[in-house]
């Protein structure tokens, strides 16, 4: 019987080295495109920093538009309330929706009932936003008219799978030992839920709804065809009954209006958009990293 060579599998061999050269280029490649993707977030971020911030005073967050000879001048006040009059209507239609299906998911559904949904949430949740405005435009723009309602119906469209989905994976990082003990104590499954999983969860759902703000207050296309008819020198309230002014639709057209009044405008609304973007996705990392240390105690 042959001795047992310890040494051999040490030894590096013309496939060890080959292996190794893969993984050190796999490796770089990896790490080039991370790179890559954060240097384009910074080229980004500093471009339109630079070209908004001479814009941003007190006077430019608290002031109406005023139209002169040489463009239109003053603030974004009325843009900045009515994108929040918006996104804020979006939000309530949005949040308790996407909860309650993220519940059925997580909670009650069977896996043959629940694969088909999630498949429909990410079905939705890739769908072009234009497709969406599109689709409320003849849906109530059209009987309607142009309303903030409007924009707000379009908006709760886009935020609904990524509150959903956000929600059912917070509601399954909940340990199963809660579930257990509360159902030993007699308690109903529906009041575990709600008193037991929920609350357990609830950084993880505050997590997903603040993303989900984030991404609808960027978004343009379903505000352009239901809630772009609008007075730009006003400020208004009645979602249900007017077109409401708001960021996304300021930017796209002082961007398209020309001059150089306008043009700075542009890059001073770009730069509030960008920084509540920002303020929000990173407060919802913050909010999930918190939840997920939360879970693992």
């Amino acid at each position: 019987m042959s001795a047992i060579d310890h040494t051999g599998p040490l030894t590096a061999t013309g496939n060890l080295r080959r292996r190794q050269r893969v993984d050190r280029t796999m490796r770089a490649l990896a790490t080039g495109a991370a790179i890559f993707a954060v240097a384009i977030l910074v080229i980004v971020i500093y471009s339109i920093a630079q070209r908004g911030a001479s814009q941003l005073s007190i006077g430019f967050l608290t002031k109406n538009p005023t139209t002169t000879i040489n463009g239109t001048g003053g603030g974004i006040k009325n843009a900045i309330i009515g994108s929040g009059l918006i996104v804020a209507v979006a939000t309530a239609m949005a949040l308790p929706l996407g909860v309650l299906i993220a519940i059925y998911l997580t909670e009650f559904s069977t896996p043959r009932m629940a694969a088909p949904i999630r498949l429909a949430l990410d079905l939705l949740n890739g769908l072009p936003s234009i497709v969406i405005g599109v689709f409320v435009f003849g849906l109530i723009v059209l009987s309607s008219g142009e309303t903030g309602f409007a924009g707000s119906f379009a908006l709760s469209i886009i935020m609904l799978p990524l509150i959903a989905r956000n929600t059912a994976e917070s509601l399954t990082l909940v340990p199963k030992d809660l579930r257990d003990a509360s159902h030993a104590l007699g308690i109903s499954r529906w009041r575990t839920t709600t008193g037991v999983v929920i609350p357990s969860a609830l950084s993880g759902i505050l997590t997903g709804t603040v993303l989900a703000i984030a991404r609808a207050a960027g978004e343009t296309a379903p505000l352009l065809l239901t809630t772009s008819l609008f007075n730009p020198n006003a400020t208004s309230f009645n979602i249900f009954g007017t077109s409401l002014p708001n960021i996304p639709l300021d930017i796209f057209n002082l961007s398209e209006s020309g001059g150089a009044a306008n043009q700075a405008s542009a890059w001073g609304a770009a730069l509030v958009l960008m920084a509540f973007i920002l303020v929000g996705s990173l407060s919802a990392r913050a909010m999930l990293a918190r939840s997920r240390r939360m879970m693992s105690r």
